[in-house]
């Protein structure tokens, strides 16, 4: 076709597994009229990020969530479910399997440079548990832990007070950890917490390729600071704007730095080096996490709300909060930074 841009229909797999509340592709896909919730998208061209008429696929959908996706060595990703308090895992060919279980409510995932889990915590703060009729208070306290090879607390508190509900996070190759839970926060190799951003509305994080510069969503912007050879950050700024409206969720970054926001329904933000806007990759669903894997890396996933369930969108009783989630995955010509797991 002479023009730059097609017109996708998404192609979608429904195989209901684990009592119908997992799905799972397995090469055979068919063409559907998309329900509510499942938008018809047209990819245009990102020079270098992504192809015109590029189209998105199921990799996954169930009624357990998925967040806090990371693209795994064997070219598929890992996520945290958060209520059934396991580790899901989809391989290169979309088949799920659960990876861990019992991480107390980790709510996202990352992966330091010795190749352990390291998660944020959410134990019992999720919202929702009143909706499924659980009404004890929640006495543990969330935190930032390692998940394998065993389970290890990293920090649980700062200055005396808990972390509430933590958003997402980020492990460096010196043993730093950052994350965010209404603000960000470093945890340092000996375990020293240290709140490095407090006016901000936190939700992705994300180190550049060379762990120089660390990135945090604040809204509708993402602003950058300056990571120092310890770890500490300075020189807090405005890094992007998204352009294409929204508030900032997710983050990822491919080999040459660009960096990929996640919008909810605005889709996918790509900000160069620099800061400068790219443009914009739609999705299917209004998305949250995003991560790089597949087949050298040249494959981007995402995690996104609702899930189709044994042929129709999955609903919650009046009340209960639906975490049905769907993972996608596309083409793309740029490649993800092979040098950190996220």
């Amino acid at each position: 076709m002479k023009s730059k841009t097609l017109f996708v229909v998404l192609s979608c797999l429904v195989v209901s597994t684990l009592a119908l509340s997992q799905q799972r592709g397995a090469g055979q896909q068919q063409n559907f009229d998309p329900p509510a919730g499942v938008r018809q998208v047209t990819v245009t061209e990102i020079p270098g990020v992504i192809a015109a008429g590029a189209k998105w696929t199921l990799a996954w959908g169930g009624a357990n969530n998925a967040d806090g996706i990371v693209g795994t060595p064997d070219g598929g990703v890992m996520f945290a479910q958060e209520q059934p308090s396991q580790v899901g895992k989809v391989d290169k060919d979309d088949h799920y399997s659960i990876l861990i279980k019992d991480t107390h409510g980790a709510g996202s995932l990352s992966m330091d440079s010795q190749g352990r889990i390291v998660a944020v915590l959410r134990t019992c703060t999720d919202p929702g548990n009143a909706g499924r009729g659980i009404s004890a208070p929640c006495t543990e306290p969330t935190a930032v832990a390692l998940l394998t090879p065993a389970r290890k607390i990293l920090a649980d508190s700062f200055e005396g007070k808990t972390f509430g509900r933590p958003n997402d996070l980020v492990a460096a190759k010196n043993g730093n950890v950052y994350f965010n839970s209404g603000g960000t926060y470093r945890v340092s190799p000996d375990g020293k917490v240290t709140l490095i951003g407090k006016d901000l509305r936190t939700n992705g994080i994300m180190l550049s390729p060379d762990e120089k510069t660390l990135y945090v969503t604040n809204g509708p912007v993402v602003v950058a600071f300056d990571v120092q050879p310890d770890g500490s950050v300075k020189n807090l700024r405005d890094f992007g704007k998204l352009e294409a409206g929204g508030n900032g969720d997710g983050m990822a970054v491919d080999s040459t730095g660009r960096l990929y926001v996640t919008s909810q329904a605005k889709g996918i933000q790509v900000f160069s080096p620099e800061g400068k806007y790219l443009g914009v990759i739609p999705t299917p669903r209004d998305v949250a996490s995003i991560a790089f894997s597949g087949p050298d890396k040249k494959t981007l996933y995402v995690t996104s709300a609702g899930a189709i369930i044994a042929g129709k969108e999955f609903q919650t009783a009046e009340g209960v909060r639906n975490n049905a989630k769907s993972i996608f995955k596309i083409p793309v010509l740029a490649m993800g930074f092979k040098g950190r797991a996220k």
